[in-house]
């Protein structure tokens, strides 16, 4: 048995929600984790080692395959499918990855692959498919790229996620752009070693317009061609939502079992540094995002640093939960500093 999210949040019933986000720790999360049983992720990811610049382009990325189970199936894997599933994941290359590598035929693609920003992919066949059959119609896919808004400026290694945009954008489809005005409110705990400051209303707005800046040069915004690239911001909708009915709709489509699985969360609870709950939200607003974009502007893909596939494969697997939406996630390898550690906007080291 799985204990949900809206299941794990009835523990703040009786507590004042006003401090209750950022009480709740690791301990706190832990103890309640180990009251339910343990939940493996139904995907089957083929790792590959990319340290090394010289491996070839084919092995430097992860694959996440469709099968044993179907991401848009709405079936529970079995036990046999499970035990499939974490025996593949153990393997580094299959000739199925090699062959589909090699025989892509989307532009966009044939790019990310060629200059080495392919790293992981949900359903890449199907996502090849589903662009090159777009564009041979002259029609446009929308897929979207998320910048928080936690600095006044971008750095490199955001020009590395502004490129893809770009490449994107010259093959035919629509990036959207989302500025994260809500969920900089909350911080993202991914790659951190203690809690992000929180950032009042008035920096987050200043730190909106100054990375809303940098896209102009990169991008060609409007509304009269079909790839024309659009801003949005998700304190939109973040900001709007009721707490409760939030709960009651999405809470029980994610798994507190699921969530510390994830290796940004394992990494994060290792630490010493409490884990709020503020922050374990986190993942649950970012995937609310990739429905919300769907919603409003058919996004079908998001696009992302390697450190944020958690985040992103929750927000497929709640578009196919809750619409029923096939929807596809795809991350490039992060720039890093001289010593290893991601280039992130509210770290040292950043080259701006």
């Amino acid at each position: 048995m799985n204990l949900t999210m809206a299941t794990y949040l009835t523990v703040l019933a009786s507590a004042s929600l006003t401090n209750c986000c950022l009480a709740f720790t690791r301990s706190t999360i832990l103890a309640a984790a180990r009251r339910a049983s343990a939940a493996p992720p139904p995907f089957t990811s083929i790792t590959i080692p990319r340290s090394a610049t010289t491996q070839p382009r084919n092995q430097r990325w992860t694959n996440t395959k469709r099968k044993p189970f179907a991401l848009s199936s709405t079936e529970t894997p079995t036990n046999d499918e499970i035990t499939e599933s974490s025996s593949s994941s153990a393997a580094t290359t299959t000739e199925d990855d090699d062959e589909a590598l090699a025989n892509l035929q989307s532009p966009f693609l044939q790019t990310m692959r060629d200059r080495g920003f392919l790293f992981q992919c949900t359903n890449l066949s199907e996502l090849d498919a589903l662009l090159n059959d777009a564009a041979s119609k002259n029609e446009s896919i929308s897929a979207y790229l998320g910048f928080d808004a936690t600095a006044d400026s971008l750095h490199v290694g955001s020009l590395l996620q502004i490129m893809i945009l770009r490449h994107l954008q010259q093959c035919g489809h629509r990036p959207i752009v989302l500025v994260g005005g809500g969920t900089s409110k909350v911080g993202d705990p991914t790659g951190k070693d203690e809690s992000r400051i929180l950032l009042t209303d008035e920096v987050i707005k200043k730190n909106t317009d100054g990375i809303s800046k940098a896209f102009q040069k990169f991008l060609t915004f409007g509304d009269s061609n079909p790839n024309d690239a659009i801003m949005v911001n998700n304190d939109d909708w973040l900001s709007g939502l009721k707490y409760l009915q939030f709960l009651r709709d999405y809470g029980t489509h994610f798994t507190i079992n699921r969530m510390l699985s994830f290796e940004s969360v394992k990494q994060r609870l290792s630490r010493e540094a409490p884990f709020s709950f503020l922050e374990f939200n986190y993942m649950i607003l970012q995937a609310y995002d990739f429905l919300e974009l769907n919603r409003r502007y058919n996004a079908k893909l998001q696009l992302g640093g390697s450190d944020q596939w958690g985040n992103m494969i929750s927000g497929v697997e709640l578009g196919r939960r809750v619409d029923g939406v096939q929807l596809y996630a795809l991350t490039a390898p992060l720039i890093t500093t001289s010593d290893g550690k991601k280039m992130g906007k509210t770290a040292g080291g950043a080259v701006w």
